[in-house]
């Protein structure tokens, strides 16, 4: 049986396969009623039943040797018919725009993604891809060390991708998000967000999916570290404070 949080981690990281998961079920679903109806209705064996489906001209071919509601089971065959074929179109359709639309290639190159980050180990996980994010990312990745960004903004999002980061598109405060970014298995995670509280409960979810990952936190002021710190932060970084450190140093 199929685990309900990974088919709902699939659709999440799908947009593709969500797409299609309708026009399938449709499909799933007239098959069935053909089936359950031609059997009902005719007295049909689940295989003949299945070729009446396949080939609706052995109906005919059925009732001249065999006695039965033949006109009701023609009617019945007709509506299953039509809606297989309108659900066809459906799933058709929806393909072909995903491949003319560039979305079947976009999620290869994701699954991709998603390969590579399932072979790191001991990474750095850095939540948002903002300045600070970046300048973060940018100076891990130049040391060698293994780098997976997670941007919910979509034109941050690309230029993760453009600088060559593994990236996950999504709201790193999510489960699923932080799990495909290999939350369990990274050293570390960097809430790098423009936002202390978002970073803070980035921080809270992490800590309940990796408990021995260091988390590191950006933080707006003093009030929103010592919050962080409750959080389970490891340490907490004021931009602020350390730039004007940075300045005084140099004077």
């Amino acid at each position: 049986m199929v685990d309900r949080r990974v088919l709902i981690d699939a659709l999440a990281h799908r947009p593709l396969l969500r797409r299609m998961v309708r026009p399938l079920v449709a499909v799933g679903l007239l098959v069935v009623a053909g089936v359950v109806g031609f059997s009902t209705l005719g007295g049909a064996s689940v295989v003949d039943s299945v070729f009446w489906l396949l080939d609706p001209t052995s109906i005919e071919l059925h009732y001249q040797t065999h006695e039965g509601p033949a006109t009701l089971v023609k009617a019945y065959a007709i509506v299953i018919l039509t809606g297989l074929l309108g659900t066809g179109l459906w799933a058709g359709e929806t393909f072909v725009s995903a491949a003319f639309g560039g979305q079947i290639q976009a999620e290869i190159e994701q699954m991709k993604i998603e390969r590579k980050i399932d072979e790191l180990e001991s990474h750095v996980v850095v939540c948002g891809y903002g300045t600070f994010g970046k300048t973060v990312a940018s100076r891990l990745q130049s040391t060698g060390r293994g780098v997976v960004v997670v941007e919910s903004q979509e034109s941050q999002y690309r230029q993760a991708l453009d600088a060559g980061f593994l990236t996950i598109e999504g709201d790193a405060r999510r489960e699923e998000n932080l799990a495909a970014a290999g939350i369990k298995r990274a050293s570390t995670l960097v809430g790098a967000i423009d936002d202390s509280k978002m970073n803070i409960q980035i921080a809270i979810t992490a800590s309940q999916l990796a408990p021995t990952a260091k988390l590191v936190v950006r933080a707006g002021d003093q009030m929103d570290e010592a919050l962080a710190r409750r959080a389970g932060a490891d340490e907490v970084v004021v931009p602020e404070i350390v730039s004007g450190e940075q300045v005084c140093s140099n004077l």
